[in-house]
């Protein structure tokens, strides 16, 4: 048995072993790899710049990195295996950050991470003082100034601020210029503000909350979004606060009342907690009208914006204004134009009375439907009415009487005008798993209405060799105008990344415009009114359809790219067509232009670029201009189309160059830009007898349109400034030269004018101690006119400037303010004085603590503020505007400002996060 049992034992393992190896063995499977990613952000300090050679250590169950940041502030780490994982942070001079833990998408291949600030590092013995961070920083369509680095007094307003930095002009009336460019629109931490309103935000809001001050290359909310330019930008000043005073309310309050029977009153209230805004503004006037001969004007405005969010997702910002206008003004206007065989002379003065309400509401909701889609909608809705009581009076005289053109009119009229105005805008984005993949559609839909009735008194008596005595001639009409626009505009986007710093575009949009347009007159009788006159009547309606696909490709995506550029194509098919009904033509016409898209720009550091951008645009006549009939709505000047008018095509280029040198404090701007026309419509003006049977010999101008190439322009403008001992002093040059290369034409003969303007002014501004401020402008300006046609008025006009205005403070509590301004004018013609001396002055007393002013104005003292508006026509001559010969007053104004401010605070101590406009994540 046990013989038998050892048998069965070495079968059975037999067996076994030989079905073991009658199978194949197993393949033993190879793991998949782990995926990885790349991770990167940006280190920044207290003031928004980036920290050079900070040291950042990437831990993790899997990895263990470290690197440094680079020039820009940007740390990079590739092939990290982890998604999950801590940060540490220290650079020399800055506070060792805490161990940050952090857990990212695990399927997303490219991490980028919001900013992280370093706070700097503070020393009980001796105060580390960090240095060398510049004050001014050019990034992409950015320029960024470092508030801290210019000293203002306390309670100084922004413009007080803004007057400081290098490339700044702020005007009296709260404009501001940048760089020789105008400032459009205000924003606070990157959101409109009370409307946009320059004026209002930077003369209201407190130097003292400023943490930034960022003038932005604005292209649109589309591109700031999707990266995608189209079209010229606007420049926007963008205020940021800073995060020890992004909370706070404060309240302004004045009345001021002066001779002329002036009287000013304001208010202006704000309340800012980080991204929440809201603000309302104020203000009533009764003045001199300054744009005229005599008159007064009062208006009133009101403003009020909100800011702020419905729950976690959506957003939105409330924007409303109303104005008021009553005025009442006398101008008296001179003129001189080239015309054939011999100038033009006329010699007008009017009076008017005019009321006008306008209201403008826009809301802006933002929803942020999940991580991967965005949504904004824009309603707004405008109405505007206007009621304008005119009488002018003009006598015109031709160099010789046999043209027929001398002429005395008396006109008055009565007119009003009302105008609502509707729209909506949505934009979508989609944003892919793909990192900067995304896609994007915007929709825009705006109804524009306007009627105008006006009942117009016309007595004008001819002049001839035949009738030298004159012959008179009356109308008595009412016209009635009926404008209606409708704009419809549809935008798709799509983003596709090559590879990190690459990636390519395509935009395609449609813009429809329909105008319906309605204009008749009617003869005023002693019975009543007349038929409709044809002759004097026009109806009509068209549409301009408009085209674009663009295909771009884009290279510099990353922030440490020294070298971005843009290069691709755009196509602009266009649809014209129309009825005009009084007249029975009817037209329908097509074109296409492709423009190449051209962009370039090479950064040394974050102060110093250059950068060219090429843009091509193509602008269809009118249609009025196409209409080969007789449209004598203005029997004086009748106009006959070209039904073969060529699409125009406008050629720019446009060169910037930067340069802050942050350890000599000296700023250094240029930018310089040309442009070229093709096929420029302009028009040829003939001087033809008069058809009317009653008016014999006199003569009439009428009015018909061509093509013309060779129309250019080149202009530039430079900004040099230097501070020097602890920005004390201040020393500024800057200028602007522009040559214009004009085309026009008279009776057929084509006349070149050639208009040169130069520009040139040097202030230095000195502020050596608390008490005292003085700035000196200097400036010289000349504009020449040269034309091509004999006999012709050529015009050269030499402006010589000297500017000064300061402030002294006395006792802390006193401050006398002044400001004066001499000119030399050479070359103006006219009953004008050519070298006005203007002085203002003002003495102020602090009160409650310097929560309250009292102050005297004198403005205009020794009343010699009659300059004139000066403007050169394309074809040759001029007009003179005599402006505002009584400025001389005096006020008394009263003011409080009363604010607290204090700051915001993260989540469990976390540091505040923000994004780079200066809003809080």
């Amino acid at each position: 048995m046990n013989y038998l049992k050892t048998l069965a034992v070495i079968f059975l393992t037999a067996l076994s072993f030989s079905e073991v190896f009658s199978q194949e063995p197993a393949k033993k499977e190879t793991p998949p790899p782990l995926p990885t990613r790349q991770i990167s952000g940006i280190v920044k300090d207290s003031t928004d710049l980036g920290v050079i050679g900070a040291t950042v250590s990437l831990t993790s169950d899997k990895d263990t990195l470290k690197t440094s940041t680079n020039n820009d502030g940007i740390f990079i780490f590739k092939d990290v295996k982890s998604a999950t994982y801590t940060l540490v942070i220290q650079s020399i001079g800055y506070e060792k950050s805490p161990v940050m833990r952090f857990k990212q998408n695990d399927m997303i291949p490219r991490i980028v991470m919001d900013p992280i600030f370093l706070k700097e590092q503070k020393n009980t013995l001796n105060e580390v003082v960090i240095s060398g961070t510049p004050s001014i920083t050019y990034k992409t369509d950015t320029v960024e100034y470092k508030a801290s680095d210019y000293v203002v007094r306390q309670n100084a307003t922004v413009d007080e601020l803004l007057k400081k930095m290098e490339g700044m002009e702020v005007g009296n009336d709260g404009s501001l210029v940048h760089q020789g460019e105008t400032v459009a629109k205000a924003k606070l931490n990157g959101k409109e503000y009370l409307g946009g309103d320059i004026a209002n935000a930077i003369k209201n809001l407190p130097a003292e909350i400023v943490d930034k001050i960022q003038i932005v290359d604005d292209y649109g909310d589309q591109a700031a979004r999707t990266g995608v330019k189209d079209g010229d930008p606007q420049k926007v000043l963008n205020i940021t606060t800073r995060t020890d005073k992004s909370i706070g309310n404060m309240m302004n309050l004045n009345a001021a009342g002066g001779s002329n029977e002036r009287k000013e009153a304001g208010v202006f209230t704000t309340r800012i907690n980080e991204n929440q805004q809201m603000g309302i503004n104020g203000n009533y006037r009764d003045i001199v009208n300054l744009n005229a001969l005599s008159g007064s004007n009062k208006s009133a405005d009101a403003r009020f914006s909100l800011r702020d969010k419905v729950g976690k997702k959506i957003e939105y910002n409330l924007n409303y204004q109303f104005t008021n206008s009553n005025g009442d003004n006398v101008n008296e206007t001179e003129s001189l134009r080239n015309i054939s065989d011999g100038q033009l002379f006329s010699n007008s003065s009017s009076s008017g009375q005019q009321k006008a309400n306008n209201h403008d509401f826009k809301l802006e909701v933002e929803i942020n439907l999940d991580s991967n889609d965005y949504l904004k909608v824009i309603p707004s809705f405008k109405y505007g009415s206007t009621n304008n009581n005119n009488r002018s009076e003009v006598n015109q005289k031709a160099s010789d009487i046999s043209l027929g053109l001398d002429q005395y009119r008396n006109v008055s009229s009565l007119s009003s005008r009302t105008a609502p105005e509707f729209g909506i805008s949505a934009f979508y984005q989609h944003t892919f798993k793909k990192y900067r993949r995304n896609f994007s559609a915007q929709i825009d839909l705006n109804k524009n209405n306007q009627d105008n009735v006006q009942e117009r008194l016309n007595r004008t008596t001819f002049y001839t060799e035949i009738d030298p005595e004159g012959i008179d001639s009356v109308t008595n009409q009412i016209i009635a105008r009926k404008n209606m626009r409708d704009n419809y505009r549809g935008s798709l986007t799509y983003v596709e990344p090559l590879g990190v710093n690459t990636q390519f575009e395509v935009n395609a949009q449609v813009n429809y415009n329909g105008y319906d347009n309605t204009a008749t007159t009617r003869d005023i009788l002693e019975d009543g009114f007349s038929g409709i006159v044809d002759s004097l009547s026009n109806i009509y309606n068209y549409s301009f359809t408009q085209g674009r696909i663009a295909l771009n490709f884009r290279y510099g995506m990353t922030n440490t790219s020294k070298v971005r550029f843009s290069v691709g194509l755009t196509g602009v098919p266009a649809l014209l067509s129309g009825t005009k009904l009084s007249l029975g033509t009817t037209t329908n016409r097509s074109s296409f232009n492709l423009i190449p898209i051209a962009r370039f720009e090479y950064r040394w550091t974050r102060q110093q670029k250059v950068s060219l951008n090429y843009s091509g645009n193509a602008v269809e006549p009118t249609f009025d201009q196409i209409q080969p009939v007789r449209d004598v709505t203005n029997p004086n000047n009748p106009i006959i189309g070209n039904p073969d008018l060529h699409a125009t095509f406008v050629h720019t280029l446009r060169g910037d160059y930067n340069n802050y040198i942050a350890n000599s404090k000296l700023n250094f701007s240029l930018n310089a830009n040309g442009s070229y026309t093709e096929n420029a419509v302009i028009r040829n003006v003939q001087t033809v007898d008069n058809p009317d049977p009653d008016l014999p010999g006199s003569k009439i101008n009428e009015t018909r349109f061509l093509n013309v190439s060779g129309v250019y322009r080149l202009a530039g403008n430079y900004n040099i400034s230097k501070q020097l001992n602890n920005r004390k002093y201040n020393l500024q040059l800057n200028g602007s030269a522009s040559y214009n290369h004009n085309l026009s034409m008279r009776d057929g003969i084509l006349n070149t004018t050639n208009i040169t303007v130069l520009d040139h002014r040097f202030g230095p501004k000195i502020n050596p101690t608390d008490w005292f401020e003085i700035n000196a402008d200097i400036g010289y300006r000349t504009e020449k006119s040269n034309n091509s046609v004999l006999n012709t008025v050529n015009n050269t006009v030499n402006t010589l400037s000297l500017n000064l205005d300061g402030r002294i403070y006395l006792w802390d509590v006193w401050m006398l303010g002044y400001r004066g301004s001499k000119q030399f004018i050479d070359g103006v013609v006219g009953n004008t004085n050519n070298s006005p001396l203007v002085i203002n002055a003002s003495l102020e007393r602090q009160l409650f603590n310097r929560r309250g002013q009292i102050t005297f104005q004198a403005f205009d003292i020794l009343n010699q503020n009659n300059f004139l508006r000066y403007e050169q026509f394309e074809e040759g001559g001029y007009t003179n505007t005599r402006v505002n010969p009584t400025s001389r007053y005096f006020m008394l104004k009263l003011s409080m400002r009363l604010q607290k401010w204090s700051g915001a605070q993260g989540r469990g101590g976390r540091g505040i996060m923000r994004r780079g406009d200066g809003s809080f994540m």
